[in-house]
This record gives structure tokens, sequence and C-alpha cells, in this order.
């Protein structure tokens, strides 16, 4: 329970975040995509910096989470960062939401809530990962995240927005294995962290992840980079809980009812983004 509920703070600290991030990011030059002087751009901007803080504030929130719960369980919740970004937005907005915006959401949570109770991912791992499972994560994720990468550059517009939305997913998902890593160290050795390969892995990946995602912004609106960060990250996420952590997900004909919750947060995840507010 207690892993839930700072899970979905996490997704409203992201929400402001992506409120924030996306007003700034509008506005960047195409030239500056792909190369750090968006990031100098960027820093000049009061939203994106006040973004930042948010995101730190939701990276230390899915810390905790994480150190409660399963990444398997944590990481899906994080979904509703896209309803509490609507209702941002309608606050700062000063503007009610409309039926279909309300719509939308009652459909979100509905697949969210459908897919956990029927893959009941609330059990932590069974095992720690070996340094020879990280190494084969390390060299999986970063192969992965290139290719996507290298296609996103081959294209324009909201192609280049879908697959930078990915890739950024990916990065995220990553960093969420690695917290949790961290964080489980942290409560066994405490300050051994600091000399951990994991800390600083998750720093570089982290990293990689915010300048990929303000990529993704910068090429595509949210009603094509959102839907693809939403369902991508918590479906990698499980994919990493389930190989470096031994978590499990019930599966046989469970996996009807997850793959139709799964569905249901598209649909509504779609149904969100496509919102006048949200452009």
């Amino acid at each position: 329970m207690i892993a839930a509920i700072l899970a979905v703070l996490t997704a409203a600290c992201n929400a402001l975040s992506s409120v924030l991030q996306r007003q700034a990011a509008r506005t960047a030059p195409q030239s500056r995509v792909f190369k750090l002087a968006l990031i100098g751009y960027l820093i000049r901007q009061p939203s994106w910096l006040g973004g930042m803080a948010a995101l730190i504030g939701g990276f230390l929130l899915q810390a905790a989470a994480l150190n409660f719960g399963a990444l398997a369980l944590v990481q899906p919740i994080l979904v509703t960062e896209l309803p509490f970004t609507m209702i941002l937005l309608s606050l700062i907005l000063h503007v009610h939401l409309d039926r279909g915006s309300w719509l939308a959401i009652g459909i979100l949570t509905v697949g969210l809530a459908l897919f956990l109770v029927s893959a009941d991912p609330g059990q932590s791992g069974t095992r720690a990962p070996t340094a020879d499972i990280w190494l084969i994560a390390v060299i999986v994720t970063v192969v992965v995240a290139a290719a996507l990468v290298a296609m996103a550059k081959a294209r324009i517009g909201p192609h280049r927005g879908a697959l930078l939305g990915i890739a950024s997913a990916v990065g995220f998902a990553f960093t969420a294995a690695l917290i949790k890593e961290n964080t489980e160290l942290f409560t066994a050795e405490n300050v051994a962290v600091l000399t951990s390969w994991s800390l600083y892995a998750m720093i570089v990946a982290g990293l990689f992840s915010v300048f990929v995602l303000q990529s993704a912004l910068s090429s595509a609106s949210l009603v094509v980079v959102q839907p693809t960060l939403n369902i991508a990250d918590p479906v990698v996420s499980i994919m990493y809980g389930v190989a470096l952590f031994g978590e499990n997900i019930r599966l046989g004909w469970w996996i009807g009812p997850e793959l139709i919750g799964v569905g249901l947060i598209f649909y509504g995840s779609v149904l969100l983004s496509r919102s006048p507010l949200v452009r």
C-alpha cells in the first residue's frame, strides 16, 4: 500500500514536470534538437527549471516507492501521470475538463486497475541480480536505445517523436531498475552505494532519458509522445523486474485481462493526449 501511494505521488510530480518542460520545449528551435545546445536553451527558461525541480521530487518519491514495492507494481502506476497532467493543465489554464477528457481518464483508470488486479505484481523480487545479469541488461539496453535514436534521426515529425518517446521510456525504465538496486544497496550497506557502479550508471541513464525526452517533446506534440511513453515505460519495467529481480506476474489465462487492461490504458492515453487542453 505504501509503495502504491508513493507511486501515485511520483506520477503527480512527473505530471507537473511534464507540463512545465513542455511549456519550455515547445519554443526551442528545431536546429538544436539532438544537440547539447538544446539544454543550453532550456536552462534559461524558468518553467523548465521548475519542471526539473518537480522531476527531482518525483525521483525521490520513486526511489522510496521502489524501496517498499516491486518494480512491476510501481512503474505501471506511473501511467496516472497523464490524468494528473490533464488536471494540472485544467487548473493552470482555469478551464474545466470536457466530458470526453473525463471519459478518457475513466478508461485509463479502469485499464490500470484491471491490469494490476490481473497481473498481481505486488510481491518483491525473489533474487538479487548478479554482475553477469546486469552486464547483459546494460548491453541490451544500450543497443535497443541506440537503435531507436538512430531510427528517429532518419525521420521527422510524429514518427521521430514516437521513436524518441519509446527510447526515453526504455531509459527511464532502466533508470528505475537501477534506482531499485541502489535503494536496496543503501538499505543494506549505506555509504557503500557511493562506490557502486550502479549509482553512476543510474545518473547516466537518467540524464540520457531526460535529454531524449526533451528532443521528443521538441520534435512532436504530447499527442504523439505521451502515449508511447506511458505504455512503453511500464511494459519495459515489468520486463526488467522479471529478468533482473525475479519478480512475478500472473500468466496463463490472466494474460487475456492483462492485455485488455494494457489496451484500455493505451486507448485512454491516446484520447487524453488528443484533448484540446494538451494541444
